[in-house]
């Protein structure tokens, strides 16, 4: 019931998203879904349409410098998925033919790859019978479905289970529907202003039928940034990209005041491979 409502909403509704367009091969898919994890649509639009251009195929973004991968990443935050992309491009030049695959196991071996994404890609890139849950379409879910204001911590089995028990047996139209569970819940079954009177399932929705009761049960811990090592490292990463070469500790210990932190945060910077220290110790992007 649920899939016949959401279908049509999406196909006449859905947000013309640039890696949604016909077409957009499933390497731009992949490369969407590692920008996307815990990252606004808007932000990421137009860092993905220059990261196409330049690297069209995964060989061409194998091929490139790690520093040149990590400039492009820009402001999109946690860098860390830009090295893992750029491994994954590498693993499926060498592995697959430079073709993206479409079975989930195959995709779940590649760097950085997991079920969540690796589900997206086959529903999304190559339009297969994919169960994809994330946040939005766990909400979508926990209250159409279960009649609960919100989803609360995530239960990876019985998530997918959920979602599977809705998609249609055919795989072109489960991807649609799969799209159509996310988008939903990120434009109109939003967490805290939802827009019932505009949702195709309000009729079919449990939680509408129950008078939208408050959400009383447990909930996901909410991280804070302001002070956190993340905003450090994010900080330290502007100095090493905005440079032309490396710098000098100086420069990175202008931007925070908090030694300790500071130092701890570079240290992890480099550990992760995000940066590098030249033999006269000064500090840089990886070659």
């Amino acid at each position: 019931m649920l899939a016949e409502l959401i279908s049509p909403w999406f196909r006449a509704q859905a947000r013309d998203l640039p890696w949604r367009r016909p077409e957009t091969t499933p390497w731009g898919v992949l490369v969407s879904e590692f920008m996307l994890q815990q990252t606004p649509v808007a932000r990421v639009e137009p860092v993905w349409l220059d990261w196409m251009a330049r690297w069209p195929v995964p060989s061409a973004l194998a091929a490139a410098p790690r520093a040149d991968v990590l400039r492009a990443w820009g402001k999109l935050g946690y860098p860390r998925r830009a090295i893992r992309l750029h491994d994954a491009a590498a693993a499926i030049a060498a592995q697959h033919g430079d073709t993206v695959p479409s079975d989930v196991e195959a995709l779940e071996a590649l760097p950085g790859v997991g079920s969540y994404t690796a589900r997206a890609v086959a529903a999304f890139g190559f339009g297969l019978r994919a169960a994809v849950v994330d946040t939005n379409v766990r909400r979508v879910v926990a209250r159409a479905v279960h009649g609960q204001g919100d989803a609360g911590p995530a239960r990876t089995r019985a998530d997918l289970a959920d979602v599977d028990a809705l998609l249609p047996r055919a795989d072109a139209e489960a991807a649609v529907v799969s799209a159509g569970l996310m988008e939903l819940g990120a434009v109109v079954c939003t967490a805290r202003s939802p827009r019932c009177a505009d949702c195709p399932v309000a009729a079919a929705c449990a939680w509408v039928a129950a008078g939208r009761p408050a959400y009383d049960g447990p909930r996901r811990p909410v991280q804070g940034f302001a002070g956190t090592d993340r905003q450090v490292r994010g900080k330290l990463m502007d100095v090493l990209r905005g440079a032309h070469g490396p710098v000098e500790r100086s420069a990175l210990d202008a931007v925070w005041s908090d030694a300790g932190q500071r130092d701890r945060c570079l240290h992890s910077l480099l550990v992760d491979g995000l940066a590098e220290q030249t033999d006269d110790g000064r500090f840089a992007l990886p070659a």
